[in-house]
């Protein structure tokens, strides 16, 4: 396996490895990062890794969103239409893998990164620098990489239709009420909390992991079709008039890039709303 542009990867020890993104300027999932995700998968599987972590090498961005700008994969997905979208896929596998995966999340976690972490066994946060949200809704879109699938397990419906229907981030403390995190910490005290939980649980027998993992699964874990179909229905909106509009003006302002923008998403959406017939 080439080495990783889009994270890296610390063996720890053989059963404990972790993942930091570290994909300038923000953070952003694209093909690349899915792939490169992918093979670590693959790699840590047949190595018999216990636990996987997860975290960031930007304190401001743990990962801001999808890339947006891959028009070539809009093209790509609309004449494929009974593809599975490699990131739906990763998700799926990264909650089905044989071993525990624990998402540390310092720094902006939104869209992609939000459904990254739902997909992850378990979610742990600064209590002051976590910022979680899905914010699609804004850019006339549904989230998906599946969190009306996953959330509601979580937070609750009611819950679940506040953070997709309002768009709006959460803080690391409203995201432990709501259950969207295991826990929240001090932020001086998120490294060593997860650090010392994945070191006890790379110590344990990698067959009973996987056991646990399994049963669990069963009785939590939701058709992967379901993924499917959300993906689709963002990729769909993708190719509106309506997203495209919020799009060119949020790229025109500053998306993607480090910024006043990216750091408020969510208010930004909602400044070039788009409506039938007014101009641009």
């Amino acid at each position: 396996m080439d080495s990783p542009t889009r994270f890296t990867l610390t063996e720890h020890t053989p059963t404990y490895w972790r993942v930091t993104f570290d994909n300038p300027p923000v953070n952003l999932v694209d093909a690349t990062m899915t792939g490169e995700l992918d093979a670590v998968f693959t790699r840590a599987e047949a190595a018999g890794v216990a636990v996987v972590v997860f975290d960031s090498a930007d304190p401001e961005f743990w990962i801001a969103h999808y890339d947006l700008s891959a028009k070539d994969e809009l093209a790509y997905v609309l004449a494929h239409p009974q593809e599975v979208h490699p990131f739906t896929a990763l998700l799926t596998r990264l909650s089905k893998l044989p071993m525990a995966t624990i998402a540390s999340v310092r720094g902006i976690a939104r869209g992609a990164g939000s459904e990254f972490l739902l997909a992850a066994d378990m979610r742990f946060g600064s209590r002051e620098r976590a910022v979680i949200g899905q914010f699609e809704i804004g850019m006339s879109a549904i989230p998906g990489g599946g969190p009306a699938t996953r959330l509601p397990a979580l937070v609750g419906r009611g819950r679940t239709f506040e953070i997709l229907l309002g768009g709006l981030d959460l803080d690391g403390d409203l995201a432990e009420r709501y259950g969207y995190l295991n826990r929240a910490f001090p932020d001086a005290e998120l490294d060593g909390f997860v650090d010392e939980l994945a070191s006890r649980i790379a110590a344990f027998d990698l067959q009973t992991i996987k056991d646990i993992k399994h049963f669990v699964n069963v009785a939590t874990l939701r058709p992967d079709g379901e993924f499917k179909d959300q993906m689709d229905a963002f990729w769909a909106a993708v190719n509106r008039p309506a997203q495209q509009h919020v799009a060119q003006h949020l790229f025109e302002a500053g998306l993607q890039q480090r910024g006043e923008l990216e750091r408020d998403l969510p208010h930004w959406v909602t400044r070039f709303q788009y409506r039938a017939g007014a101009d641009a």
